[in-house]
């Protein structure tokens, strides 16, 4: 799924999937990514993003924190999701990712959301089962294929929210819009806060966007940057 990544003059073997560490919170967190650096570099030089929403379809959730009716739970996802609409200031999807045009549009997730029954969504804890990974985000990306006339879409997809760790785990998904193909996935663990269900989760979507403004946007260009200066050296 696209040209793996070159570390290979950092003794490091090629690889597109791999895992890095890095210390949040003061403790460490173990995050999985993947690139296509390639369609990322064409990502830099677009100047438009389409949001598409928080997707929750494949989400768990501990039964502690969420044991509510599906009308409730729905409730939460559609409120979740407009926070990042009524809020952009606060939630600045264009400062974080670089872009100074976004578009948006929910149906396709929206859609997705409807159909998640909570009686298969919730758990006493999050196991190792309940993780996705990279092939998991790849197999259903092609769901989400949108019509547009931008040609790079961005979504969230939740993959548990752990009232028994207080962690929320949430891939962040740049994808082609006409095929679904992703050109960036990675997953981003973040502590919630604040008063109320909706307040304390949704702070984990104003962390990870923050994060990416702040850290891994500059991280993901120079992986793009040193990988394309690996590969020129190679050639001389």
């Amino acid at each position: 799924m696209g040209n793996p990544l070159i570390f290979e003059k950092m003794g490091v073997a090629r690889s597109s999937f791999f895992k890095y560490i890095c210390s949040r919170f003061l403790f460490q967190i173990v995050a999985v990514m993947y690139m296509n650096e390639s369609l990322f570099n064409d990502f830099l030089n677009c100047r438009e993003i389409l949001w598409t929403g928080i997707n929750f379809s494949k989400a768990k959730f501990t039964k502690s924190a969420f044991n509510f009716t599906q009308e409730i739970m729905q409730h939460y996802f559609h409120d979740w999701n407009l926070l990042i609409l009524n809020d952009q200031k606060k939630y600045d999807i264009r400062m974080s990712f670089r872009k100074p045009i976004m578009q948006y549009d929910l149906s396709v997730v929206t859609k997705a959301n409807k159909n998640v029954r909570v009686n298969s969504v919730l758990t006493e804890r999050i196991n190792l089962k309940d993780t996705l990974t990279e092939q998991t985000i790849g197999s259903y990306m092609p769901q989400l294929v949108i019509h547009s006339k931008q040609r790079f879409a961005l979504t969230f997809i939740v993959e548990s929210f752990d009232a028994v760790a207080k962690v929320a785990a949430v891939w962040v998904v740049i994808y082609m819009t006409d095929s679904g193909e992703i050109v960036l996935c990675e997953q981003f663990l973040k502590v919630p806060s604040g008063i109320g269900t909706r307040n304390y989760w949704a702070r984990t979507f104003y962390n990870i966007l923050y994060d990416i403004k702040t850290f891994a946007f500059l991280r993901w260009e120079n992986m793009v940057k040193n990988s394309t200066e690996l590969v020129d050296d190679s050639d001389k």
